[in-house]
């Protein structure tokens, strides 16, 4: 067993006998009040979120997980399916269990990284933080506005929308943020 200093964002708990992954997490301390923790969760079977409150000390139960890496095949209606690069088994996952970035940035034969828990998969996930993107189509800059810090809409080839500076053009390559879907730089032009 754990407590609530051991809780992150990321960590996977079992809670009234159900997994757990919690999305947030926040520490609070009102007043004269005893310390506690905020969290949103989303249970893994259902993919409901819902918020709950952890007093500080409260025991828990952390849940171990493993990754494994994977690589995206295809989307049929609403299941997404993998390969797993280790055992070369294909796993059909629910949208459901993926988060919407996750969802907005990924492309076929993508790696992909899966999460366990208690042998049970959880989520999907990139390698890294970021994800390199060809833009398809975007707004050219008007004269003058790029004399400040002027950001305009541009669909990269995924179908998403990011704000991007304005001298970004079709066809460059820019870096994205999956966790927060914003744009980081230009690779390439």
């Amino acid at each position: 067993m754990a407590d609530t200093t051991d809780l992150s964002k990321g960590a996977v708990i079992r809670h009234n006998g159900k997994l757990w992954r919690i999305l947030d997490l926040e520490h609070r301390t009102p007043g004269n009040w005893r310390a506690m923790f905020m969290v949103r969760m989303k249970n893994i079977e259902t993919g409901e979120v819902v918020p709950n409150r952890f007093n500080a000390g409260e025991s828990i139960e952390l849940v171990r997980t493993e990754t494994r890496p994977a690589q995206y095949l295809y989307k049929d209606g609403e299941t997404y399916h993998f390969m797993d690069n280790e055992s070369y088994d294909q796993l059909e996952v629910q949208e459901t269990q993926l988060d919407d970035n996750v969802l907005k940035f990924m492309r076929e034969n993508d790696e992909m990284m899966l999460f366990y828990a208690d042998e049970k998969l959880i989520t999907v996930d990139f390698p890294s933080p970021f994800v390199a993107l060809k833009i398809t189509s975007t707004e050219t800059a008007v004269r003058g506005d790029t004399a400040t810090n002027v950001d305009k809409p541009a669909t990269v080839e995924t179908g998403a929308v990011v704000r991007v500076p304005a001298f970004v053009k079709e066809g460059d390559i820019i870096r994205i943020d999956t966790r927060t879907g914003q744009y980081m730089e230009r690779v390439t032009k």
